[in-house]
């Protein structure tokens, strides 16, 4: 999805952000997260940067973004949320499964994010897509105060090829 725009469902479209998305995504990020939101400058910072994927779906609007980074073979999905009201569309479930398809295409091995414990409508979207519990950090959320949850989806080892029959 590097660059062009593609297919995403009924009337939703995903494609990369680009400057101009960045007053409406930080309308999301203010809505949908209690604890201190990710600046205006953070989200820029990630515009330009190879090892980033941060995407938008929009209809035509923004109505969700997903940011995800890898390093070597592993990634994580950094932030991810949907306008309040397009909540529960399948938006997330679009920017989520094209996160993973792009980050598994890239060479990740495995996937990791984390989720306050009391956001069950995320945690269920993440375990409908492959994500378990893998422990737990205590006290990350600071407003409310709240553990998050750390999750990771490993992708499936390539099967080992039988062992080919000695000739004599």
């Amino acid at each position: 999805m590097a660059g062009a725009a593609s297919a995403a469902g009924p009337g939703f479209t995903l494609r990369p952000a680009t400057a101009a998305d960045l007053d409406a995504v930080l309308i999301i990020e203010r809505v949908s997260f209690s604890d201190p939101p990710w600046s205006r400058r953070s989200f820029a910072s990630l515009l330009d940067d190879p090892r980033v994927r941060f995407t938008v779906a929009c209809a035509p609007e923004v109505a969700g973004y997903v940011v995800t980074w890898r390093v070597a073979d592993e990634g994580e999905v950094a932030n991810l949320a949907v306008a309040p009201d397009r909540r529960r569309q399948g938006i997330g479930q679009m920017l989520l499964d094209a996160a993973m398809v792009e980050a598994v295409a890239a060479g990740a091995r495995s996937l990791y994010l984390e989720v306050r414990e009391s956001n069950r409508a995320a945690r269920a979207l993440y375990g409908g897509r492959g994500f378990r519990a893998m422990g737990r950090r205590p006290s990350y959320y600071r407003n409310p105060v709240e553990d998050a949850l750390l999750l990771r989806y490993q992708v499936a080892p390539a099967p080992t090829p039988a062992p080919t029959p000695a000739v004599r």
